[in-house]
């Protein structure tokens, strides 16, 4: 999709979009969640912004504009924010109709960590398969890997820094596409990003 098209999809649906990123900072704000300080919607933005940058890249299909955007504000209210996969399912279905609120839906209910004791765990074949499988999923877990990186990096975190540049690797190939499906592709520009920040 071109640029200025997802542009003007994001401009005609502003009211829409604005609904469910207040809904996702109110609901984090609900369980007094934070990240690193500051209230946990810095974070959301940060993820939402790379899909506002980047999401023409990946979308074909004027529809998936805004399940992207909800994708990007809910990725983790499972994880985070104590939802279920029906809780997320009824949020997205007081915006979109079924078909959008599904594809919204699976995109938080993919990045949702597995069960385990430690990060490698959280993040095993399991969980990278079905962020693998699911439209936008990969381009969502870049985003959010990119907001995470560009704020250790703001914030002189050098530790996390360190370990998102040693997992840099395994990450990418962990949710590159087996598939030729651009809903699923990786844009070159974020990855690019990333390794600027990375190695900066």
């Amino acid at each position: 999709m071109k640029q200025d098209q997802f542009n003007n999809i994001i401009k005609s649906n502003a009211q829409l979009i604005e609904q469910i990123r207040n809904s996702a900072h109110e609901l984090h704000a609900s369980v007094n969640q934070f990240y690193d300080g500051h209230p946990y919607g810095f974070h959301l933005d940060m993820v939402a912004d790379s899909v506002y940058r980047y999401g023409h890249l990946v979308c074909d299909n004027s529809d998936d504009v805004v399940p992207m955007l909800f994708g990007a504000y809910y990725h983790d209210s499972i994880e985070d924010a104590r939802l279920t996969y029906n809780d997320v399912l009824n949020a997205a279905s007081q915006f979109m109709d079924e078909r959008k609120a599904l594809i919204a839906t699976e995109i938080a209910y993919a990045l949702t960590n597995d069960k385990g004791r430690t990060r490698a765990e959280r993040a095993g074949e399991k969980y990278y398969n079905g962020i693998r499988e699911t439209p936008y999923a990969p381009f969502v877990k870049l985003a959010d890997r990119l907001a995470n990186i560009k704020h250790s990096c703001i914030g002189g975190n050098q530790r996390m820094k360190q370990i998102y540049k040693e997992e840099l690797p395994h990450f990418l190939q962990a949710i590159a596409p087996k598939t030729d499906d651009p809903r699923h592709s990786l844009p070159q520009p974020m990855i690019d990003a990333i390794m600027k920040l990375i190695e900066d």
